[in-house]
């Protein structure tokens, strides 16, 4: 791979991610609140208190309610709490990890079957884990401030004020809570990109035998309305398996990333979290993560193709 073409795949893939997170941001919002341990408390009108003595069920909201009484106590706004350090870390993330996927998936394919399963998934696994260990302090802070639950009128913690608490409290360490969940994490986009490029290969395969059944030269490599549709529905379809498939990830890392939070570790969290809450709480938010998630990916991910045609002619 040329130089060119990395930073050819460096532009689109910052474009893609920087397009779907502001258009997604408010769904985002909501499902950090759902994952973390203090929405029940939060939202206090949902609590019920049992007949087993001194015990307290806690029946977490819904999205709707949750967005509801955001905008209810917060006001509009606090849909978009967190989305500066999104916009400053989605850029070099995306960037970093289509780079480095592209780069690995040119490597790869000199060492196993060019555009084998194998490749795609190591590719994925090696992209996600330098994009993680890159950007998960801005992360952290983004979510940091999407837990800033305050009610109107009531001063809002800013990012600078938010990267000096974590500092004090936790030290340099503070900035990477979470990471552990993160690399756990990297099943999710593995299976993702792989369930992908599979969709992919099999729509350019379809496209040239349509061609040749009709006779048709076109090259391959013009791309039309039609294509960047199907690769949207690629996209939306292999994240929504991957989600489902990993998404209690995500709900540990929430947990990890809470400020003054008991949770310590990944597997201490998993524990307490099924314990304390049972196994469905494992899977709280994963309707609104998937109702931001496949437009965000479909965005991203096409808008990233779209890119890399146009600055490749």
């Amino acid at each position: 791979m040329s130089q060119r073409d990395t930073l050819v795949h460096l532009f689109a893939g910052g474009c893609g991610g920087t397009v779907g997170a502001i258009l997604t941001c408010p769904l985002e919002v909501v499902k950090t609140r759902l994952q973390s341990s203090s929405v029940t408390l939060y939202i206090s009108e949902v609590q019920l208190s049992t007949v087993n003595g001194a015990s307290v069920a806690r029946v977490s909201p819904g999205p709707l309610h949750c967005l509801k009484l955001i905008l209810e106590k917060e006001g509009p706004r606090s849909l978009f709490r967190g989305l500066g350090p999104n916009l400053v870390g989605v850029a070099p993330s995306r960037a970093i990890y289509f780079a480095a996927y592209s780069t690995a998936k040119e490597k790869l394919n000199n060492v196993f079957e060019p555009d084998s399963t194998q490749v795609h998934m190591v590719s994925a696994g090696m992209a996600g884990f330098t994009a993680i260990t890159a950007t998960n302090p801005i992360w952290l802070i983004k979510t940091r401030l999407q837990l800033d639950a305050r009610n109107r009128g009531e001063r809002r913690m800013n990012a600078f004020e938010c990267i000096r608490r974590v500092y004090q409290s936790d030290g340099l360490r503070g900035f990477y809570r979470g990471m552990s969940a993160s690399y756990a994490g990297i099943s999710e986009t593995v299976i993702h990109f792989v369930i992908y490029e599979s969709i992919k290969r099999k729509l350019m395969e379809s496209k040239a035998a349509a061609n040749m059944a009709s006779m048709d030269e076109e090259d391959e490599s013009v791309k039309d309305a039609s294509d960047f549709v199907g690769l949207m529905l690629a996209a939306a379809t292999s994240k929504t398996c991957a989600t489902s498939i990993a998404y209690p990830h995500e709900v540990i890392r929430t947990r990890l990333r809470e400020e003054g939070t008991k949770y310590r570790s990944f597997f201490q969290t998993l524990s307490m979290v099924i314990k304390e809450e049972g196994y469905r709480a494992l899977y709280r938010g994963l309707t609104t993560h998937l109702v931001r998630q496949i437009p965000n990916t479909a965005i991203m991910m096409s808008t990233y193709e779209l890119v890399v045609y146009l600055l490749n002619g």
